[in-house]
Order: structure tokens, then C-alpha cells, then sequence
């Protein structure tokens, strides 16, 4: 299991990466990155954690359903930003906003996501205290996070019109 979640990560970045490229070519710009090399730090943290904690643990098959669950949200998620998905704040001027998919129900459905995963996964493996530290650290990075990339997208909804939801 925790392989599978290394290779989603590494292959998330992957694409992130991509995307950025392709959305910079494009006349993009990043947005307040200076968060960015913490909240890696912390993710990959996370994830060491659970290596060294919990490679041997017993599953705990509920939470392992839920964490499962939050995986189609997260593929719901990444399939309606497309090419817009990344890992950093990228904001495409005069670009409509998303306003379909989960983006109907939620304004940051992804942040939404990764708080579920950072608490569950550990407690798929026993390992309540690393679901709290890692649920309060990340909580830390997303109200920074979510305050530079609101002030980003109200700046791009002043100058395009939202896209019709999907």
C-alpha cells in the first residue's frame, strides 16, 4: 500500500510538473511560492513517517475504504482542472475559473482531499499520533496556501467569467 502511494505522489509531481510547464509556455504565472519547499518538506515527511512506522502495521480496512474513496475525489478532482491541475499555484490570466465538477460544491476540493489522506492513511496503519501532527501541520501550510491562491483567483475572476458548469 505504501508503495503504491510513493508511486502516486512521484507520479502526481510528474504531472504537476508537466502541467506547470505547459500553463507557464501558455503566459502563466506562479503565485506566492514561497510556501511551496514547506509544504513538500511536510508531505514528504508525511510520508517517511508512515515507511518508518508503519511498513509493518495491521490494516485498519475501513479507513483503508475511505482513504480508497477519497481517491476517486481526488481523480474527479485532477480530471476537471485537467492541464490546470498542479501542485503550485498557477494562475492562467484571463483563463476562466473552474466552477464544474466538485468545484460546484467546494472551492478548494483538493485541499479538501489531502486533508482526508494526510489523517487517514495513518490511521489505516494504526498510527493516530502521525494523523494528528501531520493534520495540524498541513492545516498550518493550508491557511497560508489558501489565503495566496483565494487573493489569486479573485484577482482572475475580475478578469474573466467563469466557466459553465460541466
Amino acid at each position: 500500500m505504501l508503495a503504491l502511494v510513493t508511486a502516486q505522489r512521484g507520479a502526481e509531481l510528474i504531472l504537476s510538473r508537466s502541467h506547470t510547464r505547459t500553463l507557464m509556455a501558455r503566459g502563466a504565472i506562479e503565485v506566492a511560492p514561497g510556501h511551496y519547499p514547506l509544504m513538500v518538506a511536510v508531505h514528504a515527511t508525511w510520508l517517511i513517517s508512515l515507511w518508518v512506522f508503519g511498513h509493518d502495521q495491521p490494516v485498519n480496512l475501513t479507513a483503508l475504504a475511505l482513504y480508497l474513496a477519497l481517491q476517486g475525489l481526488r481523480i474527479w478532482v485532477m480530471a476537471t482542472l485537467g492541464e490546470r491541475w498542479t501542485t503550485r499555484i498557477i494562475v492562467l490570466p484571463n483563463a476562466p475559473l473552474v466552477a464544474g465538477g466538485p468545484y460546484r460544491y467546494l472551492r478548494h476540493p483538493n485541499y479538501a482531499v489531502v486533508a482526508g489522506e494526510i489523517a487517514l492513511l495513518p490511521l489505516t496503519l494504526g498510527l493516530p499520533w502521525i494523523a494528528a501532527i501531520f493534520t495540524l501541520l498541513n492545516a498550518g501550510i493550508l491557511f497560508v496556501r489558501i489565503r495566496a491562491e483565494d487573493r489569486a483567483l479573485d484577482t482572475a475572476r475580475t478578469t474573466a467569467a467563469p466557466e459553465t458548469p460541466a
